[in-house]
């Protein structure tokens, strides 16, 4: 079956044959595709909308998500009887003193374990849904290789602070080991220990087959040497060394975790590792432990946690884990629970998703007692218990506060399964019913040719199809045109049914108005079809306007806008459309080609020059809707071409040839060039007489104060840059008129600068003039007041000596005001910026990259015109910046005021223009702070952009090193614009992306 665009095109081919006044009933019905035979099933899209006689229909169904690797873990801890029954020993009043009429709601990590554990062994439920947990812990779907040790160190904080003291430690005695980093200087032979203590050991299986070899390279002799050296605190100096962990103390539980999941450099994407690693049912530790030869080494396998799927992005988890007290074998993923034993005892194989039977047949041999796998990625052992072990300590009993919310869960879930019940029954008698209507009904909708019919919406009767609850009336309201008749365009949303059937419809659920085989629309076919014939006409006049406007013109012609000539026909379609706007449908479409369609329609043969324009010719109309001045957007056509123009646009303005261009436009535009000549005239003026202060030449300093005066006077250096902007582009930018120095002094008068901070970076707010600039000022502008600054020098008995005052004098009170919101500003700061330079090897990388730019494109364009073309020997106190134009060198510290200052305002003294661009270096990368964020909140920020994890972060500012983390940016100095200095430790292989999955929960925040 042809697609919907083809049939709507096919409905109305016959208006090429047939004028409007000879439509009959046929050309009616073709337009609303009465006689078009039904689709035969398969051949046509579902829910097919370009044939009314066709009642095919679909249901979809969507796929949720789950936190399935959260469910292993939460497997593994329930079977952890000591975890379980300190948990069970928690103080919880909130559970104890809960009235059992309401529901409990935990709010704390160990809350919601508690009653989770709880439910698990004595729930009636055949599932337990962990949503509260996951929400507590603000989770989503992802990976987990961090979470078990996350999620260990969160509950060790959540448990110290427990009143009983056996149960602050608890996590530590269960799942705590101790090793140290031992490292051996080879000149001086000194040995070093850093101790550490660890929840997990991560194991490297690359290379590897079996458990004990990752063991073994875990605690191997690593060689320091060349860049990696070591620096001995003995030999004072780096030396080559080598280094080994040293394993202490192993705990009772040992987590061991399988690193499957590794970053790729080469792709920039985490991969998983499918190696094959053996590992035994019985794990003696003790040829690894060094020291405490009395401690209990040989540990028995007890969980193993599994990743099924090819990619570290995708798969599902599931756990192997044994039950503590009868030693059988359970599978657990998610819901279903199934017990392994005989053949079924492969601990830790699981097909892989979309895992071929070929690749099933490369796993090795196993002996007795071991196991192999290529999907797990955690193994749980459990130290050996002896076999006279008393049944009280494998029996774990819920404690009666927790059973009693137990029983509660229990009795509503039995009532729900009751209500559940009486619900389904009702629910199948509905759908009883339901079936035999639709089964009664679905014969009769076909509508046969020759017989009445009428038409249903097609989303109604998806709905009735669908839905097994109460259907709602039929409603045709927004199926009717502006005659109150079935409209053409919505014949496609809509299904032709046979009388019958309509009829026991209506019956049923009511609804209308009706639309039989009386509601087709004679007039909007009618106008339908003037419009495309209109529109066919269009095409032949289109191309012979085309081909006389390339004619020569001969006798009278007429003016005729560029842009309108260009884009005319599509102007045209838009004003039959316009023209026959009756024949538009409410919701905006118009009859058989809506005003979109009209114009993709003339764009198939439009030049297409972008313009939009409303009324033809308005495009050589002036303001004064007269004849504009502008001849080069204006074409001269012959009367014949106009001729064929105006009976599309009988309403457009007319301009003969001998028409005179607008009077009025011609006087303003002489009156501009007047303007102009007059404003480069005042330009060269000024600049002949302060061609210094336009070149930046011979200019003032005040770090050496220049012979043969005593006095310089200060202007806004914003004054300066606006009147040099207007010097250099007279004709485009407006001249300044006064200067205002009042942008310098406080709402009392005074001055705000003091000599001293004008020369240590106040100075980027001023310019300073000579006496004989100040005259030549004074005479050009209007100055709201004169500000100065005088040298005095004086010659006492301990030498001489000089002084500077300045006019008006310093106006102290505001000045130290201004100096304190100044310091209250740079630690008060939100949503600053702030640069991380990375440090290799004490060196900082210097190698500049191309200048960030904090300006627009327009600013920078604007810029690049003022540059001035100078040449001369450069000024000291001036810098040559790149782009070749001076400014003033900045100090740190007024750099910094710079950035910290509003530069909304142009009252307050920050107001005034500068620059703000801060050069940054390769190896750099700016960051968004604020004044009240701790340090450790700005680490994990560059954890994000530089791949560093927190502990191999080594940060300075201005030579201070940074190591508080509970501090405040603020309080450590870290002002906008600030430069941070990053040294990383040693290179770390992906600790970005642990973050792609923790961002935003409890865990990191631990």
């Amino acid at each position: 079956m042809a697609p919907r665009l083809q049939l709507e095109k096919a409905a109305w081919r016959w208006v090429e044959m047939v004028k409007p006044e000879e439509i009959r009933l046929e050309h009616v019905e073709l337009a609303y595709r009465v006689n078009l035979p039904a689709c035969k099933r398969g051949t046509c899209r579902r829910n097919c909308k370009g044939n009314p006689n066709c009642l095919n229909t679909f249901v979809g169904l969507t796929n949720l998500g789950a936190t399935c690797y959260v469910n292993t873990f939460l497997q593994v801890w329930f079977h952890n009887l000591e975890l379980r029954r300190s948990l069970y020993q928690c103080h919880n009043s909130r559970a104890e003193e809960h009235n059992t009429e309401s529901e409990y709601e935990p709010q704390s990590i160990c809350e919601h374990l508690q009653y989770l554990f709880a439910l698990l062994q004595n729930s009636n439920r055949k599932y337990i849904d962990p949503t509260g947990l996951v929400k507590a812990l603000g989770l989503d779907t992802g990976q987990q290789q961090e979470f078990s040790k996350l999620f260990l160190s969160l509950l060790e904080d959540t448990l110290s602070k427990q009143k009983n003291p056996d149960l602050q430690n608890v996590i530590q005695r269960q799942f705590c080991g101790q090793f140290s980093y031992v490292t051996v200087c080879n000149e001086c032979g000194r040995s070093s220990a850093l101790p550490s203590r660890f929840y997990e050991l991560e194991l490297n299986i690359q290379g590897n087959k079996n458990l004990t070899e990752c063991v073994t390279e875990f605690l191997k002799e690593e060689k320091l040497d060349e860049d990696n050296r070591y620096f001995c605190e003995s030999c004072q100096t780096k030396q080559s060394a080598t280094r080994r962990i040293r394993l202490h103390s192993i705990p009772p539980t040992l987590n061991l975790q399988l690193m499957r999941f590794v970053f790729d450099r080469l792709t920039g994407h985490k991969k998983k590792l499918n190696t094959f690693i053996s590992f035994p049912e019985q794990l003696d530790m003790g040829p690894f432990l060094e020291g405490k030869q009395d401690q209990k080494c040989v540990y028995e396998l007890s969980a193993v946690l599994i990743h099924r799927g090819i990619s570290a992005y995708s798969g599902h988890y599931i756990a192997h884990v044994k039950d503590a007290r009868t030693g059988d074998w359970y599978k657990f993923n998610d819901e279903e629970i199934e017990k392994m034993e005989g053949k079924k005892l492969q601990l830790g194989t699981e097909e892989d998703i979309a895992e071929t039977v070929k690749s099933q047949t490369r796993k090795p041999k196993c002996s007795k007692g071991y196991h192999c796998s290529r999907n797990a990625y955690m193994l749980v052992y459990k130290i050996q218990e002896e076999e006279n072990t008393e049944p009280s300590c494998t029996n774990v009993e819920v404690p009666a506060f927790l059973q009693r919310l137990v029983d509660q869960d229990n009795h509503k879930f039995e009532e729900w399964c009751k209500e559940m019940a009486d619900m389904r029954k009702q629910s199948v008698d509905k759908g009883k019913a339901k079936h035999e209507e639709v089964k009664e009904l679905y014969e009769l909708l076909p509508a046969r040719d020759g017989e009445p019919y009428e038409f249903i919406p097609l989303e109604w009767l998806k709905k009735w199809l669908e839905d097994s609850t109460a259907t709602k009336e039929i409603d045709n309201s927004l199926f009717l045109c502006s005659h109150g008749k079935l409209h053409p365009d919505k014949v496609a949303d809509a299904k032709r049914v046979s009388l019958e059937a309509a009829q026991l419809l209506y019956e049923r659920y009511s609804g209308g108005p009706r639309m039989d085989g009386a509601s087709l629309c004679r007039e909007c076919v009618g106008q339908r079809c003037r419009v495309l014939r209109l529109k066919n006409q269009l095409n032949e006049d289109y191309k012979e306007v085309t081909n006389l406007v390339k004619r020569t013109l001969s006798g009278e012609g007429y003016w005729v806008g560029k842009a309108s000539l260009r884009s005319w026909r599509q102007l045209a379609l838009e004003q039959l459309e316009e023209d026959e706007h009756e024949t538009k449908h409410s919701n905006g479409q118009t009859n058989g080609l809506g005003l979109h369609s009209s114009k993709e329609f003339a764009s198939e043969f439009s030049e297409g020059n972008g313009d939009e324009m409303k009324t033809f010719n308005e495009d050589i109309v002036c303001c004064h809707g007269s004849l504009s001045i502008l001849e080069t957007e204006r074409k001269l056509v012959s009367s014949e071409v106009w001729s064929k123009l105006r009976e599309y646009f009988f309403k457009a303005p007319e301009f003969t040839q001998n028409q005179d261009s607008c009077q009025q436009c011609l006087t303003l535009e002489q009156e501009e060039k007047d303007n102009e000549a007059v404003s480069k005239m005042m330009a060269t003026d000024q600049k002949n007489q302060l061609i210094n202060l336009f070149n930046e030449k011979n200019r003032p300093t005040l770090n050496k104060w220049p012979q043969g005066t005593d006095v310089l006077y200060i202007v806004p250096l914003f004054f300066v840059d606006e009147w040099r902007k207007f010097i250099r582009r007279p004709t485009k930018s407006s001249p300044v008129s006064n200067v205002g120095n009042t942008l310098l002094l406080c709402p009392h008068g005074g001055f705000m600068f003091t000599y001293d901070s004008l020369i240590n970076g106040d100075g980027q707010h001023v310019a300073l003039l000579w006496p004989s600039e100040w005259e030549v000022i004074s005479r050009l502008f209007i100055v709201d007041q004169p500000i100065s600054i005088h040298c005095f020098k004086e010659t006492t008995l301990s030498g001489p000596t000089t002084q500077y005052t300045t006019q008006p004098d310093i106006c102290w009170e505001c000045r130290e005001s201004f100096l304190f919101q100044q310091q209250r500003d740079l630690r008060e700061y939100t949503q600053a910026t702030i640069y991380i330079r990375k440090v290799i090897e004490d060196q900082r990388m210097i190698k500049e990259a191309p200048p960030e730019l904090n300006a627009s494109s327009s600013e920078a364009e604007e810029e690049k015109d003022e540059i001035p073309k100078v040449e001369g020997e450069k000024d000291p106190d001036f810098s040559q910046s790149e782009d070749g134009a001076k400014r003033l060198k900045l100090s740190d510290d007024s750099e910094a005021s710079a950035a910290a200052a509003p530069v909304s305002s142009m009252i307050k003294l920050g107001g005034i223009r500068r620059s703000t661009r801060h050069r940054k270096l390769r190896g750099e990368k700016a960051l968004i702070v604020s004044a009240n964020q701790t340090l450790k909140e700005l680490k994990i920020q560059i954890m994000h952009a530089f791949s560093v994890a927190p502990f191999d972060q080594n940060l300075s500012i201005d030579g201070k090193s940074l190591t508080d983390d509970s501090a405040t940016l603020g309080s450590l100095g870290v002002i906008p614009e600030s430069i941070v200095c990053l040294k990383a430790d040693e290179p770390i292989a992906d600790y970005a992306a642990m973050d792609d999955v923790y961002q935003g929960t409890g865990l990191l925040g631990h």
